[in-house]
């Protein structure tokens, strides 16, 4: 039986080629050695090239952009594995149409995004940055200017309730807050009340939170989806925290209310254009808190991703249809039912 080719992008690895992270969920092709082989693409590229795809049925796809391109020579691809639940990167209408399925890891990032985005709540509201500036400055008799705020009696406003928003709010159930408000119109109301929770539109959160926390997919629909006008309606309490992508927040308004003093600060994780190869402009900011796209990178999250990627491409090898399809529709393409056949039997 010829094996099923299983692929790496190249940015999992570091320049001896050995993993950069310590568990990728690469231990769960152990028990299938003879069904499977796999392998790593020699170089990185930012995005998937087609020389890169030949021979392969399966690829899982850490940073890499994929395009109607990049899959011109997909005869053998049978599947992509996006390492997360982000998928913006992706061409999904071409993948479709050449015939290959595409997954996300739905559940892994839940837990660790979530303690990422309390966690910054209580390092904004209690100024940990610049408290740990004060002592390295031997500014000790500063302090009294900088009086934090706790969470009790304050209103979370959560922007996407799929897993990480619910996550969210279960963790922050013991810090005595307000009920938290959703914006969510995928999610049926009912279900944001059965989690304690209050539906209301964007406008009535973004005037009401004092934490605005972002968990929804960048898509057309949402992009700019924080624009001035919404910034505008914030508190100027209130806080911006942005875990998500960074197309959903207009930068240069964000700016302009930081700049302004319109709202009390931001924490941010992604921006328009990743990775950033020189300061951002919102460095100039003691009360923004900035990542590089990795605040809740933890070796439990790339476990759990590493082990949902794996297991998609353990069940498709097996002839089962895997968790976390992207596009569904797939499997019911004739070439895709094709090409699923001649490399799996």
């Amino acid at each position: 039986m010829t094996p099923f080719r299983i692929a790496l992008t190249a940015d999992f690895y570091d320049d001896r080629g050995q993993t950069r992270y310590r568990d990728i969920g690469l231990s769960l092709f152990e028990q299938h050695a003879a069904r499977c082989s796999i392998s790593r693409f020699a170089d990185h590229r930012s995005v998937i090239a087609p020389d890169q795809l030949v021979g392969v049925n399966g690829v899982i796809v850490l940073t890499p952009r994929v395009t109607a391109e990049s899959l011109i020579r997909s005869d053998d691809l049978l599947a992509l594995a996006r390492f997360g639940v982000g998928y913006d990167s992706v061409d999904v209408a071409a993948c479709t149409a050449a015939d290959v399925v595409l997954t996300i890891t739905p559940g892994a990032v839940d837990r660790p995004v979530a303690e990422a985005t309390v966690a910054w709540m209580l390092a904004l509201t209690h100024h940990v940055r610049t408290k740990d500036q004060l002592v390295r400055e031997a500014r000790w008799n500063d302090r009294s200017g900088y009086m934090g705020s706790e969470l009790r009696e304050r209103t979370l406003g959560v922007i996407g309730f799929g897993g990480i928003g619910r996550a969210v709010v279960k963790l922050l159930a013991g810090f005595g807050m307000n009920p938290p408000l959703v914006f969510d119109p995928f999610t049926s109301p009912e279900v944001i009340v059965e989690h304690g929770c209050r539906a209301v539109s964007l406008e009535t959160l973004m005037s009401e939170a004092d934490f605005v926390s972002l968990h929804c997919p960048l898509t057309d629909q949402t992009r700019n989806l924080i624009d001035q006008e919404q910034l505008d309606r914030m508190q100027p309490t209130a806080y911006l925290i942005n875990t998500a992508r960074g197309g959903i927040v207009n930068e240069d308004a964000l700016y302009a209310a930081l700049k302004a003093g319109r709202i009390a600060g931001a924490a941010l994780d992604c921006f328009d254009n990743e990775p950033l190869t020189t300061a951002p402009r919102f460095a100039e900011f003691d009360n923004v808190l900035l990542a590089p796209h990795c605040i809740a990178w933890t070796n439990e999250l790339f476990r759990d991703i590493g082990r949902s990627a794996c297991q998609t491409m353990i069940d498709l090898m097996h002839g089962r249809r895997p968790r976390g399809v992207v596009n569904p529709e797939v499997f019911e393409r004739p070439g895709f039912q094709k090409k699923w056949t001649r490399i799996v039997h």
